[in-house]
C-alpha cells in the first residue's frame, strides 16, 4: 500500500531530507584522486553524528558502510574500503539518514579528477534521466510515467537501463511500497497522489543493462565492465509539479 504522506509528516521529511542532502553535499566534495572510500565514508558518519542523526545503511541486512561507494563500472552497494580514487575514476555515493522517526536517502555520481568526455555524458544524461522521472511525479499521472521518463532519456542516448534494482517508496521506513523501475511503459500503475514520497534513482550504464554481484554478496557491477552512473532524490508528488525534498543546504 502506498501511503499518502500528512502535512506534519511531510515537514518531518522535509527536515530530514535537507539533512541528508546537506551530508551528501559535503562528502562528495571531498571526492578526490589520493582519497579512499573509507575516508569519504568516515566524514560521512562524522556529519550524521553532529547532525543528531543515523546513517540508515549502516547495520542494515549486515552492510557495514556508512555510505554505499561504487566505482566505475560498480553499479551501487559498493562497500567503503581502503580502495584509492585515482584521476579519471567515478564515484557514485548513496546515502540515507535516519532523523525524527523518517528517512532521507539521495546519491550522486562525481568525478574524481579529470574525466573521459563520454564519462562526463553519462552522469549528465543520467541526471537528465532522474530529472525527467521528477517531473512525472504529479498527482493524477500513474506510476510508469515515472519509469517510462527514465527509459525515454536513457535509450536516445543509447545507455542501458539497470532493471534488477529500482526506486521505492520512503518514508518512516527506508523502502517502502511501492517499488520504481527505470523503464517500462508509460500509463500503468497506481495513480499518483499529492503527499506520496519516493526515492527516484535512475541507474544507466554506458553499455549493457546487464549487472552481476561481485563475491562480496553487495558490489553489484555491470555485466561488460563499462562504468555506470547513478543519482537520487527524494520527493514528494505535488498537484501541479513535484517538490523534491533532497535539496542541501549549501549557505
Amino acid at each position: 500500500m502506498i501511503t499518502i504522506k500528512k502535512p506534519a509528516e511531510l515537514d518531518a521529511m522535509r527536515i530530514v531530507a535537507k539533512k541528508t542532502a546537506t551530508i551528501l553535499h559535503k562528502v562528495a566534495s571531498k571526492v578526490a584522486p589520493g582519497v579512499t572510500t573509507k575516508e569519504l565514508d568516515d566524514y560521512a558518519a562524522e556529519l550524521a553524528q553532529k547532525a543528531e542523526g543515523r546513517c540508515a545503511f549502516y547495520g542494515y541486512h549486515g552492510f557495514s558502510g556508512h555510505i554505499c561507494s561504487s566505482v566505475n563500472e560498480e553499479v551501487v552497494h559498493g562497500i567503503p574500503g581502503r580502495r584509492v580514487l585515482n584521476d579519471g575514476d567515478i564515484v557514485s555515493i548513496d546515502f540515507g539518514l535516519v532523523f525524527g522517526g523518517f528517512v532521507g536517502d539521495t546519491a550522486i555520481t562525481v568525478a574524481a579528477g579529470t574525466i573521459d568526455p563520454e564519462w562526463q555524458l553519462l552522469l549528465d544524461k543520467t541526471q537528465e534521466c532522474l530529472m525527467a522521472a521528477i517531473g512525472q511525479a504529479v498527482e493524477g499521472n500513474r506510476l510508469s510515467d515515472i519509469s517510462n521518463a527514465v527509459q525515454v532519456v536513457a535509450d536516445a542516448a543509447g545507455y542501458g537501463v539497470v532493471r534488477d534494482f529500482v526506486g521505492h517508496g520512503i518514508g518512516r521506513e527506508l523502502h517502502e511500497d511501492p517499488q520504481i523501475p527505470n523503464y517500462g511503459p508509460p500509463g500503468r500503475g497506481p495513480v499518483l497522489k499529492a503527499g506520496m514520497t519516493f526515492a527516484i534513482e535512475p541507474m544507466i550504464n554506458l553499455g549493457v543493462h546487464k549487472t552481476e554481484t561481485l563475491s562480496d554478496g553487495w558490489t553489484v557491477v555491470t555485466k561488460d565492465r563499462l562504468p555506470s552512473a547513478h543519482f537520487e532524490h527524494t520527493i514528494a508528488v505535488g498537484k501541479e509539479k513535484a517538490e523534491i525534498l533532497t535539496i542541501p543546504d549549501v549557505a
